[in-house]
């Protein structure tokens, strides 16, 4: 109940609140929802940046994206993205076994930090307990065995601003917060490559989404969807911080959007903000498929292959490496 009143109260405060003028043109869908997401994040009080590009026309809406926040745990994605970088290049498998040693452990999410040092996990099974159900110690020994440094370079070379590993995954004190950064502008732009297919190669961007969809957490961008809409995503949390990045398979209206809060009074508030977000956006989204419609607006070179779905289940796609 407490949840769907704070909701209320942010879509209440976007009618009321005098509309922000847009920075560029935008198609009015996505102008309308530039204008909204701004005057929530002024409202909230608390620190925010958000990113959403509509996959269909490239278009972007957002507020701060560029703005360099906690990354919490959707730092995972960048160490995903260069597991399977390495994994392309044929430097292992994923059957590798990995063997967990006494300084991998954190106790903050999981229950890998709780298994005897020496136990070995194959690579697929870290990835999936990294994502799914965000397993710190599975985090650090990919670190390990993919090289912090070598993803740092990876998150360069493809344009990422504002996203740097400067250590492993250790909860206890506010180190993590300057440990683990990155933006919402950074984690869309993963997004994007990955959806349009083109993240490392076409296999890989189809098994990281895969992935994604399996993600156990989906009390924040999830939330608010209807149920017959796929999302692959990732969250991340700590104490005063809440964060969630995803693509948003909605029909005929495909996005990729990342939102992230810090310095929160409360994660309730967090909680809903993100709710209100998500919601507006894929409203909006849905508008602006019919604007598109409407308009006879050319969609990307892709557009088609949004109408075949999510692409997890690729016929096409070469047998699991």
């Amino acid at each position: 109940m407490l949840r769907r009143a704070a909701f209320a109260a942010f879509i209440l405060s976007v009618a009321l609140f005098p509309a922000l003028p847009a920075r560029a043109y935008l198609p009015p869908p996505l102008a309308r929802l530039d204008s909204d997401v701004r005057v929530m994040a002024h409202r909230l009080p608390a620190a925010s940046a958000l990113d959403v590009v509509d996959l269909s026309t490239g278009y972007h809406a957002g507020f701060n994206a560029s703005k360099s926040m906690p990354a919490a745990s959707t730092i995972k994605l960048p160490v995903m993205v260069e597991v399977f970088t390495q994994l392309e290049a044929g430097r292992f498998d994923l059957r590798r076994r990995v063997t967990l040693l006494a300084s991998d452990k954190d106790y903050g999410s999981g229950d890998l930090c709780d298994a005897p040092a020496g136990t070995s996990y194959p690579v697929s099974l870290l990835l999936e307990k990294m994502i799914d159900v965000s397993d710190n110690t599975a985090t650090n020994m990919l670190i390990r065995l993919v090289g912090r440094r070598n993803i740092n370079r990876q998150m360069y070379s493809l344009g990422l601003a504002h996203t740097h590993l400067a250590g492993d995954v250790r909860t206890e004190g506010w180190a993590i917060r300057e440990t683990l950064r990155t933006s919402p502008a950074d984690l869309v732009r993963l997004l994007t490559l990955m959806a349009r297919r083109e993240l490392v190669d076409q296999w890989s961007s189809n098994e990281m989404i895969g992935i994604l969809e399996a993600d156990q957490y989906n009390t924040l961008l999830p939330e608010p969807l209807p149920d017959d809409v796929a999302i692959a995503h990732k969250t991340g949390s700590l104490y005063d911080t809440l964060n969630d990045a995803g693509i948003v398979f909605a029909a005929d209206a495909p996005y990729a959007i990342a939102v992230m809060t810090t310095a929160l009074p409360s994660q309730n508030l967090g909680r809903s903000f993100i709710h209100a977000v998500s919601r507006l956006t894929y409203d909006q989204e849905l508008r602006m498929a019919r604007w598109r419609s409407a308009t006879g607006f050319a969609a990307s070179p892709d557009a088609d292959y949004w109408n075949e779905g999510s692409p997890g289940g690729d016929a096409d796609a070469p047998p699991t490496r």
